[in-house]
Protein backbone atom coordinates (compact mmCIF):
# COMPACT_ATOMS: atom_id res chain seq x y z
CA UNK A 1 0.00 0.00 0.00
CA UNK A 2 1.18 3.54 -0.53
CA UNK A 3 1.96 5.60 2.18
CA UNK A 4 -0.49 8.48 2.50
CA UNK A 5 -0.75 11.58 1.22
CA UNK A 6 -1.70 14.96 2.69
CA UNK A 7 -4.11 16.69 0.75
CA UNK A 8 -4.34 20.47 0.21
CA UNK A 9 -3.39 23.44 -1.54
CA UNK A 10 -1.48 25.55 0.35
CA UNK A 11 1.83 24.19 0.98
CA UNK A 12 3.05 25.90 4.26
CA UNK A 13 0.01 24.06 5.70
CA UNK A 14 1.29 21.02 4.46
CA UNK A 15 4.49 21.82 6.45
CA UNK A 16 2.99 22.62 9.55
CA UNK A 17 1.55 19.40 9.16
CA UNK A 18 4.30 17.41 9.04
CA UNK A 19 5.79 19.59 11.95
CA UNK A 20 3.40 19.31 14.56
CA UNK A 21 2.92 15.27 13.56
CA UNK A 22 5.92 14.33 13.57
CA UNK A 23 5.26 13.22 9.97
CA UNK A 24 6.79 13.71 6.50
CA UNK A 25 3.92 13.04 4.56
CA UNK A 26 4.07 14.27 0.81
CA UNK A 27 1.43 16.66 -0.18
CA UNK A 28 -0.53 16.28 -3.12
CA UNK A 29 -2.96 19.40 -4.54
CA UNK A 30 -6.43 17.69 -6.02
CA UNK A 31 -9.62 19.71 -6.76
CA UNK A 32 -11.82 18.03 -4.39
CA UNK A 33 -15.74 19.17 -4.16
CA UNK A 34 -16.62 19.79 -0.37
CA UNK A 35 -20.13 19.81 0.88
CA UNK A 36 -21.57 22.25 2.43
CA UNK A 37 -22.61 21.28 5.74
CA UNK A 38 -22.31 22.34 9.59
CA UNK A 39 -21.19 18.81 10.19
CA UNK A 40 -17.55 18.83 10.60
CA UNK A 41 -17.26 14.96 10.58
CA UNK A 42 -19.25 14.40 7.75
CA UNK A 43 -17.30 17.18 5.65
CA UNK A 44 -14.17 15.80 5.79
CA UNK A 45 -15.34 12.11 5.58
CA UNK A 46 -16.95 13.40 2.30
CA UNK A 47 -13.69 15.15 1.53
CA UNK A 48 -11.55 11.85 2.14
CA UNK A 49 -13.37 9.36 0.15
CA UNK A 50 -13.30 12.16 -2.78
CA UNK A 51 -9.53 12.40 -2.28
CA UNK A 52 -9.07 8.68 -2.59
CA UNK A 53 -11.13 8.28 -5.89
CA UNK A 54 -9.16 11.07 -7.35
CA UNK A 55 -5.81 10.24 -6.40
CA UNK A 56 -5.92 6.26 -5.70
CA UNK A 57 -4.18 6.20 -3.29
CA UNK A 58 -4.51 6.73 1.04
CA UNK A 59 -5.20 10.42 1.97
CA UNK A 60 -5.33 12.77 4.88
CA UNK A 61 -7.73 15.86 4.93
CA UNK A 62 -8.98 18.47 7.67
CA UNK A 63 -11.25 20.69 7.78
CA UNK A 64 -11.99 23.72 10.82
CA UNK A 65 -14.70 25.42 11.91
CA UNK A 66 -15.52 28.62 14.70
CA UNK A 67 -19.16 28.39 15.92
CA UNK A 68 -20.06 31.87 17.44
CA UNK A 69 -22.48 30.56 20.57
CA UNK A 70 -24.28 33.72 19.87
CA UNK A 71 -25.42 32.42 16.07
CA UNK A 72 -26.12 28.68 16.56
CA UNK A 73 -23.66 26.80 14.76
CA UNK A 74 -22.74 29.70 12.31
CA UNK A 75 -20.32 30.09 11.29
CA UNK A 76 -19.25 26.79 12.48
CA UNK A 77 -17.55 24.94 9.21
CA UNK A 78 -18.52 28.33 7.03
CA UNK A 79 -16.08 30.46 8.36
CA UNK A 80 -13.80 30.30 5.66
CA UNK A 81 -16.32 32.05 3.32
CA UNK A 82 -17.21 34.17 6.34
CA UNK A 83 -14.21 35.32 6.37
CA UNK A 84 -13.50 35.53 2.84
CA UNK A 85 -16.40 37.98 2.47
CA UNK A 86 -16.32 39.85 5.74
CA UNK A 87 -12.63 39.62 6.34
CA UNK A 88 -11.38 39.25 10.27
CA UNK A 89 -13.08 42.81 10.96
CA UNK A 90 -16.62 41.69 9.91
CA UNK A 91 -16.46 38.91 11.87
CA UNK A 92 -15.59 40.56 14.89
CA UNK A 93 -18.23 42.49 14.13
CA UNK A 94 -21.13 40.45 13.51
CA UNK A 95 -20.84 39.56 17.47
CA UNK A 96 -21.45 43.80 18.21
CA UNK A 97 -24.92 43.04 19.54
CA UNK A 98 -24.35 40.77 21.14
CA UNK A 99 -23.43 39.89 25.12
CA UNK A 100 -22.45 36.47 24.18
CA UNK A 101 -18.97 36.25 22.08
CA UNK A 102 -17.95 32.80 23.24
CA UNK A 103 -17.35 30.51 20.78
CA UNK A 104 -15.74 27.39 19.75
CA UNK A 105 -12.83 26.15 17.46
CA UNK A 106 -12.84 23.15 15.77
CA UNK A 107 -11.17 20.77 13.73
CA UNK A 108 -11.29 17.52 11.94
CA UNK A 109 -8.90 15.23 10.23
CA UNK A 110 -9.72 12.47 8.66
CA UNK A 111 -7.30 9.10 6.92
CA UNK A 112 -8.89 7.16 3.97
CA UNK A 113 -7.60 4.46 2.89
CA UNK A 114 -10.06 3.12 0.47
CA UNK A 115 -11.55 0.45 3.25
CA UNK A 116 -10.75 2.35 6.79
CA UNK A 117 -12.19 6.24 7.61
CA UNK A 118 -10.30 7.39 10.72
CA UNK A 119 -11.56 10.44 11.85
CA UNK A 120 -10.03 12.85 14.81
CA UNK A 121 -11.65 15.70 16.60
CA UNK A 122 -10.50 18.41 18.92
CA UNK A 123 -12.09 21.52 19.74
CA UNK A 124 -11.23 24.84 22.32
CA UNK A 125 -13.36 27.21 23.77
CA UNK A 126 -12.61 31.09 23.49
CA UNK A 127 -14.12 34.14 22.16
CA UNK A 128 -14.37 36.68 19.39
CA UNK A 129 -11.85 39.53 19.74
CA UNK A 130 -13.79 42.48 19.27
CA UNK A 131 -11.21 43.87 16.89
CA UNK A 132 -8.76 41.26 15.14
CA UNK A 133 -5.49 41.49 16.44
CA UNK A 134 -1.80 39.69 15.46
CA UNK A 135 -0.29 38.35 12.13
CA UNK A 136 0.61 34.66 12.92
CA UNK A 137 -0.89 32.10 11.77
CA UNK A 138 -3.99 30.72 9.86
CA UNK A 139 -7.12 32.21 8.98
CA UNK A 140 -9.65 33.54 11.53
CA UNK A 141 -6.57 32.99 14.20
CA UNK A 142 -6.54 37.02 14.53
CA UNK A 143 -9.96 37.06 15.80
CA UNK A 144 -9.85 33.68 18.26
CA UNK A 145 -9.03 34.04 21.64
CA UNK A 146 -8.36 30.90 23.71
CA UNK A 147 -10.09 30.84 27.35
CA UNK A 148 -6.61 30.69 29.32
CA UNK A 149 -5.22 33.65 27.12
CA UNK A 150 -5.88 37.40 26.26
CA UNK A 151 -3.78 37.15 23.27
CA UNK A 152 -5.45 36.18 20.13
CA UNK A 153 -3.48 33.18 18.23
CA UNK A 154 -2.74 35.97 16.18
CA UNK A 155 -0.96 37.89 18.40
CA UNK A 156 1.19 34.94 20.07
CA UNK A 157 4.38 34.35 19.46
CA UNK A 158 5.43 30.88 17.41
CA UNK A 159 5.96 28.70 20.55
CA UNK A 160 3.20 29.64 22.14
CA UNK A 161 0.80 29.18 19.18
CA UNK A 162 1.67 25.78 18.54
CA UNK A 163 1.63 24.70 22.38
CA UNK A 164 -2.34 26.19 21.80
CA UNK A 165 -2.90 25.21 18.08
CA UNK A 166 -1.91 21.82 19.04
CA UNK A 167 -4.81 22.02 21.03
CA UNK A 168 -7.59 23.01 18.49
CA UNK A 169 -6.20 20.40 15.92
CA UNK A 170 -5.32 16.53 16.87
CA UNK A 171 -2.18 16.48 15.38
CA UNK A 172 -0.64 14.09 17.74
CA UNK A 173 -3.61 11.69 17.42
CA UNK A 174 -3.15 11.11 13.70
CA UNK A 175 0.60 11.26 13.82
CA UNK A 176 0.50 8.29 16.44
CA UNK A 177 -2.24 7.11 14.28
CA UNK A 178 -0.22 7.63 10.96
CA UNK A 179 3.09 5.99 12.72
CA UNK A 180 1.23 2.49 13.45
CA UNK A 181 0.09 1.32 10.20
Amino acid sequence: MKPPAYVTGNANKAKYFNDMTGLDIERIELDVDEIQSLDLREIVEYKARSAYAIAERPVIVEDTRLVFHALGELPGTLIKWFLEQLGAEGLCRILNDYDDRSCTAGAAIAYFDGTEIAIFERSLEGTVAPLPAGDNGFGWNQVFVPVGSDKTLGQMDDETFRTWYAKIKPFEEVGAFVKSL
